[in-house]
């Protein structure tokens, strides 16, 4: 499918998904997030694909936030579609049952904090900066950014982004446990392939099925949560990958995984 808005390529069961609005610093327009919703509805269905990574177009930005020539135009009724489309979507990443790395390398600011947070795993460049400057428009944060961001770092720190609007940069984003790693601009791509090619190279059903055991950790309590996992423990050892996996570790061989 052509996309507007979105460029996708697909090499070695990686996907990288490039938000491509270099113009406007990547801003997230609603055509942009139907983008996302029928990309990784098509991503979700495509077996050649085992992880995604998302990045933004150009080096100054990942996304710097949402239209605001749109935002502009909205009433209470319009606000409410507004907001609960942008979660759904947003909710569709983050409970995808392959795993998503944002590549930030720029701004992630407003909707582009909320897309990073709903990836599994965050990766930054040095020069990324991260925000919820929602306030200063006289709104909050609306795509999940006020419950990701207090669920991934601790309510005072959320609250303090959130409440001032200030940006951090990808040092304090690291030490705050916004995101998992750092690195220079020019080697940011290379790194976030490194880590899908590791992560593409294990048994896929045991790479999905523990993405679902992680995300379902704020929505359960701890005992419905250890039920989830033995069930889903039990699925794997069903598996011809768990048989490949432990017998090639027995037989100090490297396995040879058909995610079956």
């Amino acid at each position: 499918m052509e996309y507007k808005n979105l460029l996708i390529d697909v090499k070695d069961q990686i996907a990288i998904l490039t938000i491509n609005r270099p113009d406007k610093l990547n801003a997230l327009n609603k055509e942009t997030v139907v983008e996302l919703r029928t990309a990784f509805e098509a991503l979700g269905s495509n077996k050649d694909v085992n992880v995604v990574i998302i990045t933004g177009s150009g080096e100054k930005a990942f996304v710097a936030g949402a239209d605001i020539s749109e935002i502009n135009k909205l009433d209470m009724l319009e606000g409410k579609k507004f907001s609960e489309f942008g979660q759904s979507v947003f909710s569709l990443i983050e409970n995808f049952d392959k795993p998503v790395i944002a590549a930030v390398n720029g701004f992630a600011l407003g909707g582009g904090c909320e897309l990073a947070l709903s990836c599994h795993i965050r990766l930054a460049s040095e020069n990324a900066k991260f925000g919820q400057p929602e306030v200063n428009l006289g709104i909050i944060p609306g795509y999940g950014g006020t419950q990701r961001l207090t669920r991934l770092i601790n309510s005072g720190r959320a609250m303090e982004m959130i409440l001032t609007g200030d940006m951090i940069d990808a040092s304090e984003a690291f030490r705050i446990g916004l995101v998992n790693k750092v690195y220079p601009q020019s080697e940011l791509m290379n790194k976030a392939w490194e880590m899908a090619s590791k992560i593409s190279a294990k048994g896929q059903l045991a790479v999905r099925f523990a993405v679902q055991a992680v995300n379902v950790v704020d929505e359960v309590s701890s005992q419905q949560g250890q039920n989830i996992e033995a069930s889903l423990f039990a699925l794997c050892c069903g598996t011809e990958d768990f048989k490949e996996g432990t017998s090639a570790f027995l037989e100090k061989r490297k396995p040879l995984f058909k995610n079956k």
